[in-house]
């Protein structure tokens, strides 16, 4: 143990070296702030702009280093060092995440918060800066359209449109007055994003993620004749008719989320809307309008649109083929849109998120103050930023920083966020945005339970075999390569300083490598191989037919079971055991027409000789209700919890009065139970984030990555 004066010598000697390069110490800090987030995940948009921020500094600092004929040749030569230090760690998280390769060009940190972000780590370093990089803008925003010119040729214009913009050629002007400027704020020159990550990350304040709303009227004035509004569902629409008109509607699934949007468009007079929906509910969400609406009329876009009714006062489409009906629908005044199982818009990426965002966007231009609706009881797949897309579309940011109805709320706070308090007071101003997040044992006390029981089957045969044999050779071919990998770091830093080995601790930096690139190998490999997709795929098989024999057995003791499987090679096993055994079944599957799909939806509620319902885990795990059924068989799992819940949800919802229990068939000794594991305790980030709860915090991966970490220390003899 060093003594007194040895510390405080090496304290003098580093304060030294901080002295001549202050900026190293605070690169070197934010660097493994990335890592340590990198290493749980895949980073979100505010971590990515702090890569690029790293990067271009390291490289400004490097230069500055060098050209400084002041420093001596050991100084100058250690500071290199330790610039290299933080640039290694930076390719290691570009190495976890290879998208953040492109973000190390030079030209990339450009935007106003990369500005800011380089210019307070600047302030802090204590560098003087001139005052053209202590005052920064944004960019004025330019207006993209809403129809991108790749989808310029794919637009249609359905007759009927014709029709109703002839009908009236001039929409009412908005003559509300609106802002022309907008005025500069305290915390204008932070970045908040990430802060308000890490506000729903950590769960801070605690409780249920819900905005305050108005108690429930004492008379139902909203519901049809016949019909009768819930107390949590009749608190929405009170605020709604209060004026609040953006929403993350995010209740359990099987609360009744459409009908309240469809009330909430009534209440706030939001016609034309727009729903985009999953295709699986367009059908559903047309009875629903019906239902909670009678005097107003829904129409289904269906491919061209050609037998669209263009007078209607709902429109409802799928997510797939709105990008060809873009245009039209961006100029016959939407006065609302709703956007259902929004967390589908999550990937920013995708064309279906930016077809989502560029129309809510213009509606927004248009209309001063129009109903927007999120509709999902899973917004968090496998990251806080999941939030993001949500987000965007319904206003409260851009991506980059809160809007200004945001940006006040932050900015009454009083607080910033260096300050700890700052968490639960952002959290609280994001809720009231207009976060809306009700559970069943909350507000349905007459709902009954749902349990998920396990049961573990072998799978004794030469196919169950030889399942368990892949997947020693594939633990064994990525511990092939974490060696090779140990090996190389041996004979390049000499012993002393390898990572581990036959006598080490498992790395688990090297781990994750290992199991980041065998993940996008399998990706790209697809069917081919054995990989981690190709095995899952193979134990849904081996179990097919124990999974169907026990929900044919359960159907002779219930009546009705639900059968989930994810694949149509499962299905139609499942299918043909239950012809066998002279059950009579319907299938819902994602290849079916939505006439089709519905038949066979009210077939399984209403015959009392269906006796089961087979579905596709994704086609039929959103908005689909089965509730005749209170048993569930997951044949197969899924690689999300969200798809797990959802699918569950199908039968645990209003209206239910029994018990429900889902089944999931384990395929006892593979990597079937670690994945039921890891799908448990993704539940964890929802019921932080949401609910409030305080829930042990899991790591970040995705279940694929998760369990073939898992396989390759089980191979190291490590777990």
């Amino acid at each position: 143990m060093p003594t007194t004066a040895t510390a405080a010598s090496r304290r003098r000697k580093t304060s030294r070296r901080d002295d001549e390069a202050p900026l190293i110490p605070i690169l070197a800090r934010k660097v493994r702030e990335i890592e340590a987030k990198a290493q749980r995940g895949k980073l979100g948009p505010t971590n990515r702009v702090k890569f690029q921020v790293i990067a271009f500094l390291v490289r400004e600092e490097r230069a500055r280093v060098k050209a400084d004929a002041e420093l001596a040749d050991a100084a100058r030569a250690e500071l290199l060092k330790r610039l290299d230090g933080v640039a290694t760690i930076l390719a290691k998280t570009a190495a976890r995440d290879t998208s953040l390769i492109q973000l190390l060009e030079a030209d990339q940190a450009t935007s106003p918060v990369a500005k800011r972000m380089r210019r307070d780590w600047l302030l802090e370093s204590g560098a003087e800066l001139p005052p053209e990089e202590l005052i920064i803008t944004d960019i004025a925003p330019v207006q993209a359209p809403v129809v991108p010119p790749a989808l310029a040729e794919r637009q249609v214009t359905p007759p009927s449109v014709e029709a109703r913009q002839l009908a009236n050629p001039f929409l009412a002007p908005d003559l509300t007055p609106r802002p022309t400027t907008v005025p500069r704020r305290r915390l204008d020159g932070w970045e908040l994003m990430g802060p308000l990550y890490k506000a729903f990350e950590t769960g801070a304040g605690g409780g249920a993620a819900t905005m305050p709303l108005p108690p429930a009227p004492e008379y139902d004035h909203v519901s049809p004749k016949g019909r009768e509004v819930m107390a949590h569902q009749a608190r929405f629409l009170e605020a709604v008719r209060a004026g609040h008109r953006t929403f993350l509607l995010a209740d359990e699934p099987g609360l009744g989320k459409t009908a309240q949007s469809a009330l909430a468009a009534s209440v706030a007079g939001a016609y034309p809307l727009l729903a985009v929906v999953p295709n699986v509910v367009k059908m559903n969400w047309a009875r629903e309008v019906e239902r909670w609406t009678p005097q107003r009329r829904a129409t289904v876009i269906q491919g061209d649109g050609d037998d669209i009714d263009a007078f209607a006062d709902v429109f409802i489409v799928n997510y797939e083929i709105l990008d060809r009906h873009l245009s039209w629908l961006s100029t016959i005044g939407l006065k609302g849109m709703v956007v259902d199982e929004a967390h589908f818009i999550k990937n920013l990426s995708s064309q279906r998120s930016q077809n989502v965002l560029a129309l809510a966007s213009r509606i927004r231009e248009r209309e001063r103050n129009p109903l927007m609706l999120a509709l999902t009881g899973t917004p968090l797949i496998n990251d806080v930023e999941d939030f993001d897309a949500i987000w965007r579309f319904l206003g409260w940011t851009n991506g980059e920083k809160p809007g200004p109805e945001l940006m006040e709320k932050l900015d009454a706070t009083g607080l910033t966020p260096a300050d700890k308090s700052f968490y639960a007071e952002a959290r609280e101003a994001v809720i009231s945005m207009g976060i809306v997040r009700r559970k069943k044992k909350d507000v349905a006390a007459d709902l009954p339970d749902k349990l998920i029981a396990d049961l573990p089957v072998q799978l004794d045969d030469e196919f169950g075999r030889s399942i368990r044999l892949a997947e020693r050779e594939l633990g064994e071919r990525m511990a092939a390569k974490y060696r090779r990998i140990v090996e190389a770091r041996t004979a390049t830093h000499g012993a002393s300083d390898a990572l581990t080995g036959s006598h080490g601790a498992i790395d688990e930096d090297i781990v994750r490598l290992v199991a980041h690139n065998e993940l996008e190998e399998s990706k790209a490999a697809g069917t081919g191989g054995d990989n981690v997709f190709t095995m899952v795929r193979k134990i849904g098989q081996a179990k097919a037919q124990l999974a169907a024999d026990y929900a044919a057995q359960l159907q002779r003791s219930v009546e009705k079971v639900v059968f989930f499987a994810k694949h149509i090679d499962v299905m139609d096993q499942a299918e043909a055991h239950f012809a066998a055994s002279g059950i009579k079944a319907v299938s819902i599957r994602g290849d079916q027409t939505t006439p089709v799909r519905q038949q066979a939806i009210d077939a399984f509620n209403t015959d009392p000789e269906v006796g089961i319902a087979v579905c596709s885990l994704t086609a039929a795990g959103v908005g689909v209700n089965l509730q005749a059924a209170s048993n569930v068989v997951l044949a197969e799992l899924s690689w999300t919890a969200a798809e797990q819940t959802q699918a569950i949800d199908r039968v645990h919802r209003i209206g239910q009065d029994e018990p429900v229990t889902a089944w999931r068939i384990i395929a006892a000794h593979t990597i079937d139970t670690k994945i039921a594991e890891l799908i448990d305790q993704k539940q964890g980030l929802a019921a932080r984030a949401l609910d409030g709860e305080a829930v042990e915090e899991s790591a970040g991966e995705t279940v694929q990555m998760a369990a073939l970490m898992h396989l390759l220390r089980e191979a190291l003899g490590g777990a």
